[in-house]
């Protein structure tokens, strides 16, 4: 592995986790069409990893607003603590214990509860293996029949809801919908989207949940390659690993803020259309047209 093949792995990873067209696939088709070996797993994650902390800063406004509200929440349940705190504390805690009333911790019991499917279901692939999903023939014909269902989900449904209109029956589904983007071509963002679309949730807003949803479900596989590694005192990779958290961060960054410029005024037609022209592209290679 050399420093171009990381560059490359990350800003393919950055450009992609949050656009609907497959992260993970863009990263194994690298190896399959050029001279670079195939980066493996934990590279994969790596680069992963660099996007949620894109996330986490882009979207650092709720995620402050969770914490806060988790807080709240705890105070609430346990009232001894919160009064011991206004007893034994400054003014200016005082104020801010005071102003936790204000936070709901709902957006972040979804994202717990949308989680919960994936964690199930990676625990099982994990044990089971993946590699055998990382033909081209899977990520080809994912690529194209997902990037239909994303084009009929925006398409046909309205934009009616916002988060704070989602339930957690919503959540449940999308968090469902997201273990299929454990599946190569299939992408993370573009199945969690196609799911809220169908429940007519609005195009930012969708992007919006499944982009705070990836941060659990990345942190934890990011969390299973580093047991690993310890484990096995591998550390042969660590270096190409950090270089990738963070030239993916940069290039998920600016991702991000593209993502949502356009979804402003915009629908995930394009995305689509590139889909269907790099499935069909894939599917004719894979079977020995091209």
């Amino acid at each position: 592995m050399t420093n171009l093949q990381i560059i490359i792995l990350s800003a393919l990873q950055g450009f992609t986790e949050f656009l609907p067209v497959s992260s993970s696939g863009h990263l194994i088709l690298l190896s399959k069409f050029t001279t670079f070996p195939d980066q493996g797993l934990e590279i994969d994650i790596a680069v992963h990893v660099g996007s949620i902390l894109a996330v986490m800063i882009y979207f650092y406004r709720d995620i402050w607003n969770m914490l806060c509200g988790l807080l709240n929440s705890i105070l609430q349940t346990f009232p001894r603590i919160k009064d011991y705190l206004l007893q034994h504390t400054s003014e200016q805690r005082k104020i801010f214990i005071e102003k936790l009333t204000q936070y709901n911790p709902k957006l972040l019991w979804m994202l717990i509860v949308g989680t919960i499917p994936a964690v199930i279901f990676g625990l099982l692939l994990h044990n089971y293996g993946m590699e055998w999903l990382r033909s081209t023939k899977i990520i080809g014909w994912n690529i194209t029949l997902f990037g239909i269902l994303l084009w009929i989900a925006d398409h046909y449904q309205p934009s009616k809801r916002t988060i704070e209109d989602m339930s957690y029956k919503d959540a449940i589904i999308i968090g469902l919908a997201q273990c299929m983007a454990m599946i190569p071509g299939t992408s993370r963002s573009g199945i969690t989207i196609t799911a809220s679309r169908f429940l007519k949730i609005e195009r930012r807003e969708a992007a919006r949940f499944c982009m705070l949803l990836s941060i659990p479900a990345i942190a934890g596989a990011g969390l299973l390659v580093a047991i690993e590694i310890i484990q096995s005192g591998n550390f042969e990779n660590l270096h190409y690993m950090a270089s990738g958290i963070g030239y993916s961060f940069i290039a998920s960054i600016a991702a991000i803020f593209i993502m949502m410029k356009w979804l402003k005024n915009y629908t995930f037609l394009p995305f689509v259309i590139y889909r269907l022209g790099l499935g069909s592209f894939l599917l004719l290679h894979a079977y020995g047209y091209i």
